[in-house]
């Protein structure tokens, strides 16, 4: 029976709860009078509810009590990030723009000086301050949780503000490097605010690291990408921060009429959990959003992948796959929900999440589901559970394969049809290079 902890019994409860005020003041500076009510909001959600438990249907099988044991200062705490730290997240002969983040701060003495055309970037700092950005911050759809998103809310400082303008292509990708590394323990929230204008194609590359040592951080990031009418949007998101982190990812993308949204998530071995919300809100009609995800944990990893798929309007597809390796005692959760309302007619949407489960005390949670209001539509889901086959292992070995490269071959077929979507090859080069970093190819 697993034991219940009281919100009282949580340290970095109580240090939010008695800081909210003090810590608010500090971020408030300029903001309009509507951002510090929408930040008072969030903070008493978040005040009645605490942090989620697996009473909480959306945290079922994420029990995270014991990533809440130790201590944590609230801050921001950005020093420089030393060249090593960012160099592990360098993807070799990707010709990008590097933009570097430590802790959520934008080092503009870092990365790319220069940024093209079409392209307005700004510090989260001071767009939260502008009369003409604040409402962007005000009506935050992922404040609408009550437990981590609605602490981002309440206390979030910086992150990064990205606006494409419209008719801007933009074929060269940004690469954003988002290092975290801290001295002690530390809770961090970055808030990211990106919009992408009507007819602008847009391509962003996000890698996750951070520094060994025994400091714990935990990072609770909230992005919002606003889609305009014919935007196209290529995201690729790749998390191999180390052990001691703590990931919670939201991310909300909300597309107009014919826009598109392509999203590739990466997660490695690494981080004690990592917990991805992706919520793509497809609220006018033609919208076309694929989600393409690949998680592998190890030791005792949790990785916990929640996605939504929210169809409002006719005539738009979806199309996710998801596939997961658990090896050694690390636990996968999979929970990937398609909601079809009932003006969403002529809505095509395709969900498939397959696991292999190596470990023999790895476990894997998939609950893949279709809620659906209208009747014109063609809508289908799945999900598999399985090991290796005992078949192609015999085959590979046959050949004068030894077992763990013929296991590794295997591992990395399984994972092609995630790794082949990626729109660039360096890119696609680096994913394989981590993946076979922890995937002995040797016997």
């Amino acid at each position: 029976m697993i034991k219940m902890t009281s919100q009282q019994d949580i340290p970095l409860y109580e240090e939010v709860v008695n800081g909210f005020d003090q810590l608010s003041d500090k971020m408030s500076g300029n903001e309009s009078s509507g951002l510090r009510r929408t930040r008072r909001q969030a903070f008493e959600k978040f005040r009645e509810s605490g942090f989620p438990s697996i009473k909480s249907e959306d945290w079922k099988y994420t029990n995270i009590n014991r990533f809440l044991k130790e201590e944590y200062a609230l801050g921001v705490a950005a020093a420089p990030a030393s060249a090593d730290l960012v160099g592990t997240a360098t993807i070799p002969d990707l010709d990008c723009h590097t933009i570097v983040l430590v802790n959520g701060v934008w080092q503009k003495g870092s990365g790319d000086t220069a940024l093209p055309l079409g392209l307005e970037l700004l510090p989260v700092d001071e767009a939260r301050q502008n009369v003409n950005l604040s409402g962007l911050f005000e009506r935050s759809e992922g404040g609408k949780d009550r437990f981590f998103t609605a602490l981002n809310t309440a206390l979030f400082s910086d992150g990064l503000f990205i606006r494409v303008k419209p008719g801007a292509l933009l074929e060269k990708p940004i690469h954003i490097i988002h290092a975290f590394t801290a001295a002690h323990n530390l809770m961090v929230q970055p808030r990211h605010v990106w919009v992408i204008g009507e007819r602008a194609e847009f391509n962003v590359i996000e890698s996750v690291v951070s520094a060994a040592g025994e400091a714990r951080i935990w990072i609770n990031t909230l992005t919002e990408i606003h889609l305009h009418a014919d935007a196209k949007l290529s995201h690729t998101l790749i998390q191999s921060a180390g052990a001691g982190a703590r990931i919670v990812n939201h991310t909300t993308v909300r597309q107009k009429k014919q826009s598109l949204y392509n999203n590739y998530t990466f997660t490695l071995p690494g981080a004690d959990l990592v917990r991805n919300d992706l919520q793509a809100k497809l609220e006018e009609d033609h919208t076309e959003t694929h989600l393409y995800g690949l998680y592998l944990a190890a030791g005792q990893q949790l990785i916990d992948n929640h996605t939504l798929v929210d169809h409002q309007q006719p005539f738009c597809f979806s199309n996710e796959l998801y596939k997961g390796v658990l090896l050694e005692q690390s636990t996968g959760v999979f929970n990937g929900k398609v909601f079809v309302h009932q003006d969403a007619q002529k809505t095509n949407a395709f969900q498939q999440n397959n696991n292999l489960v190596i470990g023999k005390k790895a476990t894997i949670d998939s609950k893949p589901e279709l809620e659906i209001y209208a009747d014109d539509v063609k809508c289908s889901h799945g999900t598999t559970v399985g090991q290796f086959s005992e078949d192609a292992l015999f085959y590979l070995r046959a050949r004068g394969i030894g077992e763990a490269a013929a296991r590794a071959l295997l591992i990395n077929a399984f994972a092609f049809d995630v790794t082949e979507k990626i729109k660039w090859n360096a890119v696609e080069t680096h994913i394989n290079r981590l993946i076979s970093h922890h995937i002995p190819v040797t016997s």
